[in-house]
Protein backbone atom coordinates (compact mmCIF):
# COMPACT_ATOMS: atom_id res chain seq x y z
CA UNK A 1 0.00 0.00 0.00
CA UNK A 2 1.03 3.17 -0.85
CA UNK A 3 -0.21 7.04 -0.77
CA UNK A 4 0.75 9.94 -3.61
CA UNK A 5 1.48 13.27 -2.46
CA UNK A 6 1.23 16.34 -4.64
CA UNK A 7 3.22 19.19 -3.15
CA UNK A 8 4.95 17.28 -0.58
CA UNK A 9 8.02 19.71 -0.80
CA UNK A 10 5.90 22.50 0.30
CA UNK A 11 5.46 23.62 3.91
CA UNK A 12 2.36 22.02 4.52
CA UNK A 13 2.56 18.87 2.26
CA UNK A 14 6.05 18.62 3.45
CA UNK A 15 4.85 18.42 7.26
CA UNK A 16 2.45 15.88 6.00
CA UNK A 17 4.99 13.56 4.47
CA UNK A 18 7.04 13.75 7.60
CA UNK A 19 4.37 13.48 10.01
CA UNK A 20 3.10 10.42 8.23
CA UNK A 21 6.44 8.29 7.98
CA UNK A 22 7.09 9.08 11.54
CA UNK A 23 3.93 7.31 12.45
CA UNK A 24 3.69 4.97 9.92
CA UNK A 25 5.49 2.34 7.25
CA UNK A 26 3.51 3.03 4.30
CA UNK A 27 5.23 4.09 1.86
CA UNK A 28 4.92 8.06 0.02
CA UNK A 29 5.60 8.97 -3.46
CA UNK A 30 5.87 12.58 -3.34
CA UNK A 31 5.31 14.59 -6.33
CA UNK A 32 6.82 18.53 -6.89
CA UNK A 33 7.79 20.50 -8.98
CA UNK A 34 10.74 22.30 -6.44
CA UNK A 35 9.05 26.37 -7.49
CA UNK A 36 10.23 28.76 -5.06
CA UNK A 37 8.01 27.34 -2.21
CA UNK A 38 9.05 23.96 -2.51
CA UNK A 39 12.33 22.77 -0.87
CA UNK A 40 13.54 19.70 -1.13
CA UNK A 41 15.52 20.09 1.91
CA UNK A 42 12.22 20.02 4.24
CA UNK A 43 12.49 16.40 2.92
CA UNK A 44 15.93 15.99 3.84
CA UNK A 45 16.02 13.22 7.12
CA UNK A 46 14.03 10.88 4.01
CA UNK A 47 16.99 10.55 2.17
CA UNK A 48 17.70 6.75 2.28
CA UNK A 49 14.63 5.82 3.56
CA UNK A 50 12.70 3.35 1.90
CA UNK A 51 9.62 4.62 2.16
CA UNK A 52 10.04 7.87 0.50
CA UNK A 53 10.20 8.38 -3.05
CA UNK A 54 10.86 11.86 -4.68
CA UNK A 55 9.63 12.41 -7.82
CA UNK A 56 10.37 16.33 -9.65
CA UNK A 57 7.33 17.43 -11.76
CA UNK A 58 4.83 18.94 -12.77
CA UNK A 59 1.20 18.25 -11.27
CA UNK A 60 -0.13 19.43 -15.04
CA UNK A 61 2.04 16.76 -16.74
CA UNK A 62 -0.93 14.50 -17.06
CA UNK A 63 1.58 11.50 -18.69
CA UNK A 64 3.70 11.63 -15.73
CA UNK A 65 0.82 11.55 -13.12
CA UNK A 66 -0.60 8.59 -15.09
CA UNK A 67 2.84 7.25 -14.79
CA UNK A 68 3.04 7.39 -11.53
CA UNK A 69 -0.28 6.05 -10.38
CA UNK A 70 -0.14 3.15 -12.93
CA UNK A 71 3.50 2.15 -11.44
CA UNK A 72 3.41 2.59 -7.48
CA UNK A 73 -1.00 1.62 -7.41
CA UNK A 74 -1.57 4.39 -4.59
CA UNK A 75 -4.61 3.70 -2.66
CA UNK A 76 -4.41 7.37 -2.14
CA UNK A 77 -3.40 10.07 -4.28
CA UNK A 78 -3.25 13.77 -1.36
CA UNK A 79 -3.08 16.98 -3.29
CA UNK A 80 -1.36 19.68 -1.84
CA UNK A 81 0.42 21.41 -4.61
CA UNK A 82 -0.80 24.55 -4.82
CA UNK A 83 -0.07 28.51 -5.51
CA UNK A 84 -1.16 29.94 -2.30
CA UNK A 85 0.46 33.09 -1.46
CA UNK A 86 -2.44 35.72 -1.95
CA UNK A 87 0.13 38.65 -2.36
CA UNK A 88 1.50 36.01 -5.37
CA UNK A 89 -1.79 36.10 -7.13
CA UNK A 90 -2.67 40.25 -7.16
CA UNK A 91 0.33 40.34 -8.85
CA UNK A 92 0.71 37.23 -11.06
CA UNK A 93 -2.44 35.68 -11.22
CA UNK A 94 -1.39 33.70 -13.79
CA UNK A 95 0.69 30.83 -12.15
CA UNK A 96 -2.31 30.46 -9.98
CA UNK A 97 -4.52 29.84 -12.55
CA UNK A 98 -2.56 26.73 -14.41
CA UNK A 99 -1.45 25.29 -11.11
CA UNK A 100 -4.22 25.23 -9.30
CA UNK A 101 -6.97 24.77 -11.82
CA UNK A 102 -5.52 23.03 -14.34
CA UNK A 103 -3.22 21.24 -12.14
CA UNK A 104 -6.20 19.97 -10.42
CA UNK A 105 -8.41 19.36 -13.45
CA UNK A 106 -5.58 17.08 -14.77
CA UNK A 107 -4.94 15.39 -11.22
CA UNK A 108 -8.66 14.38 -11.32
CA UNK A 109 -8.52 13.48 -14.58
CA UNK A 110 -5.54 10.90 -14.18
CA UNK A 111 -6.98 9.83 -10.91
CA UNK A 112 -10.43 8.72 -12.87
CA UNK A 113 -8.68 6.63 -15.09
CA UNK A 114 -6.53 4.71 -13.23
CA UNK A 115 -9.49 4.51 -10.47
CA UNK A 116 -11.72 3.31 -13.51
CA UNK A 117 -9.25 0.31 -14.05
CA UNK A 118 -8.90 -0.59 -10.50
CA UNK A 119 -10.40 -4.03 -9.44
CA UNK A 120 -13.57 -3.95 -6.90
CA UNK A 121 -12.16 -3.71 -3.57
CA UNK A 122 -9.23 -1.82 -4.84
CA UNK A 123 -11.55 0.94 -6.28
CA UNK A 124 -13.76 1.14 -3.05
CA UNK A 125 -10.82 1.63 -0.68
CA UNK A 126 -9.39 4.31 -3.31
CA UNK A 127 -9.49 7.98 -1.73
CA UNK A 128 -8.72 11.10 -3.65
CA UNK A 129 -8.38 13.98 -1.04
CA UNK A 130 -8.18 17.40 -1.77
CA UNK A 131 -6.52 20.34 0.43
CA UNK A 132 -8.06 23.48 0.40
CA UNK A 133 -8.49 26.98 2.21
CA UNK A 134 -11.01 28.70 3.93
CA UNK A 135 -10.21 31.72 1.75
CA UNK A 136 -12.73 29.96 -0.33
CA UNK A 137 -15.81 31.26 1.99
CA UNK A 138 -15.08 34.99 1.66
CA UNK A 139 -14.90 37.56 4.32
CA UNK A 140 -15.99 37.43 7.33
CA UNK A 141 -17.71 40.98 9.71
CA UNK A 142 -16.62 41.21 13.59
CA UNK A 143 -19.80 39.33 14.45
CA UNK A 144 -20.36 37.08 11.67
CA UNK A 145 -20.32 33.01 12.81
CA UNK A 146 -17.12 31.28 11.53
CA UNK A 147 -17.22 29.08 8.36
CA UNK A 148 -19.16 26.00 8.01
CA UNK A 149 -19.15 23.69 5.35
CA UNK A 150 -22.49 25.00 4.06
CA UNK A 151 -21.24 28.90 3.72
CA UNK A 152 -21.71 30.14 0.14
CA UNK A 153 -18.25 30.47 -1.68
CA UNK A 154 -17.18 34.44 -1.92
CA UNK A 155 -13.59 34.43 -3.05
CA UNK A 156 -12.17 37.90 -2.94
CA UNK A 157 -8.73 37.29 -4.38
CA UNK A 158 -6.82 35.49 -7.38
CA UNK A 159 -5.46 32.72 -4.91
CA UNK A 160 -8.81 32.30 -3.22
CA UNK A 161 -11.36 32.17 -6.34
CA UNK A 162 -8.82 29.63 -8.52
CA UNK A 163 -9.05 27.28 -4.68
CA UNK A 164 -13.07 27.87 -5.20
CA UNK A 165 -12.66 26.62 -8.65
CA UNK A 166 -10.50 23.81 -7.73
CA UNK A 167 -13.14 22.39 -5.05
CA UNK A 168 -15.99 22.83 -7.56
CA UNK A 169 -14.39 20.62 -10.05
CA UNK A 170 -13.80 18.02 -6.92
CA UNK A 171 -17.23 18.26 -6.33
CA UNK A 172 -18.30 18.02 -9.87
CA UNK A 173 -16.11 14.86 -10.42
CA UNK A 174 -17.41 12.68 -7.53
CA UNK A 175 -20.70 13.65 -8.34
CA UNK A 176 -20.30 13.31 -12.29
CA UNK A 177 -18.56 10.46 -12.69
CA UNK A 178 -18.10 9.09 -8.52
CA UNK A 179 -14.68 9.90 -8.31
CA UNK A 180 -14.53 8.95 -4.57
CA UNK A 181 -12.96 12.16 -3.67
CA UNK A 182 -12.77 14.49 0.06
CA UNK A 183 -11.77 17.90 0.69
CA UNK A 184 -10.47 19.67 3.36
CA UNK A 185 -10.79 23.29 3.95
CA UNK A 186 -7.88 24.49 6.74
CA UNK A 187 -7.43 27.78 8.27
CA UNK A 188 -3.99 29.54 8.41
CA UNK A 189 -1.04 27.01 8.75
CA UNK A 190 1.48 27.72 10.81
CA UNK A 191 4.69 26.11 12.10
CA UNK A 192 8.19 24.62 10.96
CA UNK A 193 9.39 25.10 7.26
CA UNK A 194 7.45 27.50 6.66
CA UNK A 195 8.53 29.84 3.50
CA UNK A 196 9.37 33.33 5.04
CA UNK A 197 7.13 35.24 3.23
CA UNK A 198 4.30 34.48 5.32
CA UNK A 199 3.39 36.80 8.19
CA UNK A 200 4.64 33.94 11.13
CA UNK A 201 7.82 33.10 9.53
CA UNK A 202 8.43 36.54 7.97
CA UNK A 203 8.34 38.33 11.38
CA UNK A 204 10.64 36.30 13.25
CA UNK A 205 13.14 36.39 10.07
CA UNK A 206 13.08 39.90 9.85
CA UNK A 207 13.40 40.69 13.97
CA UNK A 208 16.37 38.35 14.18
CA UNK A 209 17.92 40.56 11.31
CA UNK A 210 16.95 43.98 13.04
CA UNK A 211 14.26 44.53 9.87
CA UNK A 212 11.47 46.35 10.22
CA UNK A 213 8.35 44.17 10.73
CA UNK A 214 5.63 45.01 8.17
CA UNK A 215 1.78 44.82 8.88
CA UNK A 216 -0.52 45.68 6.32
CA UNK A 217 -3.42 48.65 7.27
CA UNK A 218 -4.49 48.46 10.95
CA UNK A 219 -3.35 45.77 11.33
CA UNK A 220 -6.70 44.21 12.72
CA UNK A 221 -7.44 41.68 10.41
CA UNK A 222 -8.14 38.32 12.42
CA UNK A 223 -7.15 34.72 11.15
CA UNK A 224 -7.59 31.53 12.89
CA UNK A 225 -4.50 29.80 13.02
CA UNK A 226 -3.50 26.12 13.06
CA UNK A 227 -0.50 24.28 14.16
CA UNK A 228 0.78 22.46 11.02
CA UNK A 229 1.02 19.09 12.76
CA UNK A 230 -2.31 19.36 13.77
CA UNK A 231 -3.51 19.67 10.41
CA UNK A 232 -1.62 16.76 9.07
CA UNK A 233 -3.76 14.74 11.91
CA UNK A 234 -6.84 16.25 10.80
CA UNK A 235 -5.64 14.78 6.83
CA UNK A 236 -5.54 11.72 8.26
CA UNK A 237 -8.38 11.63 10.11
CA UNK A 238 -10.41 13.12 6.90
CA UNK A 239 -8.38 10.27 5.19
CA UNK A 240 -9.41 7.13 7.41
CA UNK A 241 -13.21 7.91 8.18
CA UNK A 242 -14.56 11.18 6.19
CA UNK A 243 -17.91 10.42 3.86
CA UNK A 244 -17.61 10.03 0.24
CA UNK A 245 -17.79 13.86 -1.28
CA UNK A 246 -17.59 15.81 1.95
CA UNK A 247 -15.94 18.83 2.77
CA UNK A 248 -14.75 18.81 6.24
CA UNK A 249 -13.49 22.48 7.92
CA UNK A 250 -10.11 22.14 9.54
CA UNK A 251 -9.12 24.99 12.20
CA UNK A 252 -7.59 25.77 15.51
CA UNK A 253 -9.95 27.40 17.24
CA UNK A 254 -7.58 30.51 17.81
CA UNK A 255 -8.65 33.96 16.20
CA UNK A 256 -5.96 36.66 16.86
CA UNK A 257 -5.60 39.86 14.94
CA UNK A 258 -2.41 39.99 12.52
CA UNK A 259 -0.68 42.53 15.47
CA UNK A 260 -1.79 40.22 17.92
CA UNK A 261 0.21 38.08 16.44
CA UNK A 262 3.21 39.97 15.63
CA UNK A 263 3.43 40.79 19.36
CA UNK A 264 3.42 37.36 20.71
CA UNK A 265 6.38 37.11 18.34
CA UNK A 266 8.19 39.59 19.77
CA UNK A 267 7.16 38.49 23.33
CA UNK A 268 8.82 35.41 22.69
CA UNK A 269 12.05 36.56 20.96
CA UNK A 270 12.18 39.08 23.65
CA UNK A 271 12.47 35.96 26.13
CA UNK A 272 14.28 33.39 23.76
CA UNK A 273 16.83 35.65 21.94
CA UNK A 274 16.74 39.04 23.31
CA UNK A 275 18.25 41.92 21.58
CA UNK A 276 20.56 44.63 22.83
CA UNK A 277 18.62 47.34 21.44
CA UNK A 278 15.11 46.75 22.71
CA UNK A 279 11.56 44.80 22.69
CA UNK A 280 11.67 43.99 19.13
CA UNK A 281 8.35 45.59 18.89
CA UNK A 282 10.14 48.56 18.29
CA UNK A 283 10.55 47.31 14.77
CA UNK A 284 6.86 47.13 14.19
CA UNK A 285 5.72 49.27 10.82
CA UNK A 286 2.64 49.82 9.27
CA UNK A 287 2.48 49.44 5.55
CA UNK A 288 -0.29 50.32 2.65
CA UNK A 289 -2.63 47.59 3.16
CA UNK A 290 -2.96 44.85 0.05
CA UNK A 291 -6.03 45.16 -2.52
CA UNK A 292 -9.13 43.07 -1.61
CA UNK A 293 -7.54 42.12 2.03
CA UNK A 294 -10.20 40.05 3.69
CA UNK A 295 -10.79 41.28 7.10
CA UNK A 296 -11.88 38.52 9.19
CA UNK A 297 -11.53 34.62 8.52
CA UNK A 298 -12.67 32.34 11.73
CA UNK A 299 -13.18 28.08 10.69
CA UNK A 300 -16.64 26.45 12.82
CA UNK A 301 -14.92 22.97 13.05
CA UNK A 302 -17.32 20.98 14.69
CA UNK A 303 -18.05 18.95 11.95
CA UNK A 304 -14.89 17.18 11.97
CA UNK A 305 -14.97 16.93 15.85
CA UNK A 306 -18.75 15.29 15.71
CA UNK A 307 -17.44 12.86 12.75
CA UNK A 308 -14.37 12.00 13.28
CA UNK A 309 -13.32 12.71 17.03
CA UNK A 310 -10.34 15.15 15.75
CA UNK A 311 -9.37 18.24 17.57
CA UNK A 312 -6.25 20.09 17.72
CA UNK A 313 -3.46 18.83 19.59
CA UNK A 314 -1.96 22.53 19.97
CA UNK A 315 -2.85 25.69 21.26
CA UNK A 316 -1.51 28.69 19.90
CA UNK A 317 0.44 29.62 22.92
CA UNK A 318 2.20 25.94 22.62
CA UNK A 319 2.41 25.92 18.90
CA UNK A 320 3.67 29.14 18.33
CA UNK A 321 6.89 28.95 21.08
CA UNK A 322 7.18 25.63 19.32
CA UNK A 323 7.37 27.93 15.89
CA UNK A 324 9.78 30.05 17.02
CA UNK A 325 12.23 27.63 18.62
CA UNK A 326 12.35 26.16 15.48
CA UNK A 327 13.51 29.05 13.87
CA UNK A 328 16.42 29.80 16.19
CA UNK A 329 17.28 26.58 15.93
CA UNK A 330 17.57 26.04 11.91
CA UNK A 331 19.43 29.34 10.85
CA UNK A 332 20.89 27.03 8.63
CA UNK A 333 17.57 26.58 6.28
CA UNK A 334 16.21 30.33 7.08
CA UNK A 335 19.68 31.69 5.25
CA UNK A 336 19.68 28.91 2.06
CA UNK A 337 16.17 29.93 1.39
CA UNK A 338 16.44 33.29 1.36
CA UNK A 339 17.86 33.81 -2.31
CA UNK A 340 18.43 36.87 -4.02
CA UNK A 341 14.78 36.54 -5.60
CA UNK A 342 12.94 36.24 -2.22
CA UNK A 343 14.55 39.78 -1.23
CA UNK A 344 13.72 41.45 -4.49
CA UNK A 345 9.93 39.80 -3.81
CA UNK A 346 9.87 40.94 -0.21
CA UNK A 347 11.46 44.56 -0.99
CA UNK A 348 8.94 44.80 -3.82
CA UNK A 349 5.61 43.66 -1.76
CA UNK A 350 6.25 45.61 1.72
CA UNK A 351 7.19 48.86 1.13
CA UNK A 352 5.61 51.66 3.46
Amino acid sequence: MTILVTGGAGFIGSNFVLDWLSSSDEPVVTLDALTYAGNLENLASLAGDARHIFVKGDICDGALVAKLLAEHQPRALLHFAAESHVDRSISGPGAFMRTNIEGTYTLLEAARAYWSELGEADKAAFRFHHVSTDEVYGSLGADDAPFAETKTYEPNSPYSASKAASDHLVRAWHHTYGLPVLTTNCSNNYGPLHFPEKLIPLMIVNALAGKALPIYGDGKNVRDWLYVTDHASAIRAVLAGGRLGETYNIGGWNEMTNLDIVHTVCALLDELRPDAGGSYKRLITYVKDRPGHDRRYAIDARKIERELGWRPAETFATGIRKTVQWYLDHPEWVARVQSGAYRDWVAQQYTA
